[in-house]
């Protein structure tokens, strides 16, 4: 593999010059201004933490990618994607829902065969197939709220409007191309917006439970 290879896949680029994507290259701050932000409401978590950092890194990797253009650049925006991922899910099956150990790693290792199967679902369908594997977060999300609405609502409440921005921020990633000939900056930008304030409220999700429900385990 070639990992300096370039490759264009969004509406607002027209070359492979440094600056062709800068909407798409400066949005990422959403991430970086969110992460700042959500490090002091989390000061007393280890996994509040660990997830700011997560979040900066996605900032991070999301600039390198949207200005580079690469292949290793693209390594670099989506591993801290998949991480945050694994790390969330870990400190809901833990920390929020009160799984065991074994069974929370088993439950985030589960998240793989899952989110596959989601992307294969959805590849053939018109529109969800662009962003195929993403859709698999939103479900994920609203069945945690469904399974454990009783148990803790309000966490439970927090997961839907969670899953409802990644929604709408997923449908824009979508769009980006479609309407690329109406809306030549493209619509990926708002993608970058939406995930900022989305991946923030997640970790407000996960603080809040802390001070509002008892801990589900140590």
């Amino acid at each position: 593999m070639n990992w300096f290879e370039q490759f264009d896949g969004y509406c607002e680029r027209t070359d492979f010059t440094y600056w062709s994507e800068p909407l798409n290259a400066l949005t990422n701050a959403s991430f970086i201004i969110a992460a700042i932000l959500m490090w002091t409401r989390v000061a007393h978590l280890f996994w509040g933490r660990v997830l700011c950092a997560v979040l900066f890194a996605i900032g991070v990797g999301s600039y390198l990618f949207h200005t580079h253009a690469t292949a290793w650049a693209s390594l670099a925006d989506v591993a801290p994607i998949g991480i945050f991922i694994f790390v969330y899910l870990f400190v809901v099956n833990r920390h929020m829902v009160g799984w065991p150990i074994w069974a929370s790693l088993v439950g985030v290792l589960g998240f793989l065969p899952y989110a596959a199967g989601v992307t294969l679902a959805l590849d053939p369908l018109p529109f969800f197939g662009i962003s195929n594997f993403y859709w698999a977060v939103p479900i994920l999300l609203l069945a945690y709220a469904a399974l454990y609405r009783r148990q803790m609502p309000l966490t439970a409440r927090g997961f839907v409007i969670g899953a409802a921005i990644l929604s709408l921020s997923i449908t824009l990633r979508s769009l980006d191309m479609p309407l690329c000939d109406a809306f030549p900056v493209g619509t990926h930008m708002f993608w970058h917006i939406l995930n900022g304030i989305m991946l923030a409220w997640m970790i407000e999700v996960y603080r809040r439970h802390t001070v509002e429900a008892p801990p589900a385990s140590a």
